[in-house]
């Protein structure tokens, strides 16, 4: 295993599932996250506060694992969306799964580390596009992109399953329900067999360091979580979720990642896209109950997510090795408010499940939280998961440097950091870390795409203030239809009616993060040169436009 002097730090990424900005202690949350909160605190710890993904699991995932834009690595959009629009089936970079134009990160590292993966997968339900047929040595993952967390099975209607069944692979092949743990709940799961990986990794490569993913579905739905954690919040949520934001948007400004003028412009965007009065006091008294319960559900699946962390950052300081392992921790896009990956599904949830008030959160329970709490939870920016403005793309993420490469950069006393950066900057910055240059244009043979993303490593180590050119970068979106460019702190974007306005705004996220205010009137020039930018990323990834009345996929829905 890697000493401390060892020129290569093991490598460990846990991404957490559908996780708001907000939702962690560290970043302002009444949520207890003792174990990231120390993570961030630590003497090398910072927390981002500009780290952006996609606006959805998978393509997010494929940029983590590749560095390259979700549209070049076959999921331009869900393999869930693909399969429901003819005009993304056959072209290229719309395969559904990773392709064979990019490489990834346990491929290119397979000489320098061992490496392996617990928890979600969801970029591919076959063999062929399984994690061991990407490069992980070893693999313990749920296949699909979500699944009951105590891996309950509810009956079949009319021979069919009514929720995606929840497919486990280990390495090549597949799990039977019977092959699974008992009891199962999914975080504490995940952690087993990454910590089983963990010390098969020291026995049979001692002297050879480690890249380890811990790939949670929690906080995804169903929400689920054990009683005596839920009843630990049990009241917390009772004033509604509008009253949670701003709790929520004044723990952000103690916590010094927001300020004050941003907190008091970072209104709900209810009225904007929502279309209707979703008030706490326009509810009932059933309703507010059940949807408090939610909320109380969702925040102990968070703690309990901690608590599994916890015990991964013990394990490396028994072994040693916590001072010479990179650690990111990152959510893959913000709070799921709408039920993205179900909608077609919803109606039949009803029949095979129990959603009793005093059922919530039990394992034959399906509920989720709805937009307004997920607001709560991207604060201080603009809606939710599937969404392009912020609150879909602007993630929490924590990063610990091995302190022998510490050289005393100032981000570091605050605990952390304003400076852009996104899901891509991953593979780089770990290539950078192991001294192993990426192989493009070629491997094996065939052609791959280069990294769109940029190694952090300079700046981490103080040598550069930050790991994009401001005047020169723009960064692109494009999913579900909705569109985003920015450069530098101003942000060009795009949402289709009926949920926007169609036609290109114009934000300046300094000062407004939850864009609220439009300012393509007043500058137009500057949408201009940020619409050039979207036509040269548009051309550089190969999106595929489709008509706005053709995007039926309800991430405006309640």
């Amino acid at each position: 295993m890697a000493s401390a002097a060892s020129a290569a730090p093991n490598i460990l990424i846990i991404v957490a599932d559908d996780l708001g900005f907000s939702d962690l202690g560290c970043y302002g949350s009444e949520i207890r996250t003792p174990h990231l909160d120390s993570l961030a605190a630590a003497p090398t710890g910072v927390r981002l506060t500009d780290f952006h993904t996609a606006s959805a699991c998978s393509p997010t995932r494929s940029m983590l694992l590749t560095g390259v834009d979700h549209h070049l690595t076959g999921l331009g959009q869900m393999a869930e969306t693909i399969g429901r629009k003819a005009e993304f089936q056959g072209q290229p970079g719309y395969e559904g799964v990773l392709n064979g134009q990019v490489v990834t990160l346990p491929e290119i590292l397979r000489d320098s580390h061992t490496s392996f993966i617990a928890g979600k997968w969801h970029l591919g339900l076959t063999e062929e596009a399984s994690p061991h047929a990407r490069g992980f040595d070893k693999s313990w993952v749920l296949l699909p992109g979500a699944g009951n967390h105590y891996a309950w099975r509810p009956p079949q209607v009319d021979g069919q399953d009514v929720v995606f069944p929840a497919t486990y692979r280990e390495d090549r092949r597949l799990l039977a329900q019977d092959e699974l743990p008992t009891p199962f709940y999914s975080s504490a799961v995940f952690t087993d067999r990454w910590l089983d990986f963990h010390a098969e990794a020291r026995a049979e490569s001692p002297h050879k360091p480690w890249l380890g993913l811990l790939t949670f579905t929690a906080p995804h739905w169903p929400l689920q979580a054990p009683r005596e954690v839920c009843e630990r919040y049990r009241g917390v949520y009772a004033d509604g979720p509008d009253a949670l934001r701003q709790r929520r948007l004044a723990g952000l400004v103690k916590a010094g990642l927001v300020t004050e003028d941003a907190a008091s412009a970072a209104a709900p965007a209810r009225e904007r896209y929502c279309g209707r009065d979703t008030s706490w006091a326009a509810m009932s008294a059933q309703e507010q109950a059940e949807s408090q319960r939610a909320m109380e559900v969702y925040a102990a699946m968070v703690e309990l997510m901690d608590a599994n962390i916890g015990r991964v950052l013990q394990r490396l300081r028994e072994t040693g090795e916590l001072d010479n392992t990179f650690i990111l921790f990152m959510s893959d896009n913000g709070a799921e408010g709408a039920l993205l990956e179900a909608l077609p599904l919803c109606k039949r949830i009803q029949a095979t499940h129990n959603n009793a008030l005093d059922n919530i959160g039990r394992e034959d329970s399906f509920v989720w939280y709805g937009p307004m709490w997920a607001q709560s939870s991207t604060a201080p920016s603009s809606m939710y998961k599937a969404w392009i403005t912020e609150g879909g793309i602007r993630c929490p993420a924590i990063v610990h440097l091995p302190p022998r490469l510490h050289d005393g950069a100032s981000m570091y006393r605050e605990h952390r950091s304003d400076a852009f950066t996104t899901v891509m900057d991953v593979l780089p910055t770990t290539l950078d870390l192991a001294g192993v240059r990426h192989p493009a244009p070629l491997w094996h043979g065939r052609a791959i795409h280069a990294p769109r993303g940029r190694t952090w490593l300079p700046w981490l180590r103080g040598t550069a203030a930050q790991p994009h050119d401001d005047a020169g970068d723009f960064h692109g979106w494009e999913l579900f239809g909705q569109q985003a460019v920015r450069q530098g702190t101003f942000k060009a974007l795009f949402i289709p009616p009926p949920e926007g306005p169609g036609r290109w705004q114009l934000f300046d996220l300094a000062h407004d993060p939850a864009e609220a205010h439009d300012l393509a009137p007043e500058q137009p020039q500057r949408l201009a040169s940020l619409l050039q930018a979207w036509a040269a990323y548009e051309l550089e990834v190969g999106v595929v436009t489709i008509d706005a009345e053709r995007w039926q996929v309800g991430y405006g829905a309640h």
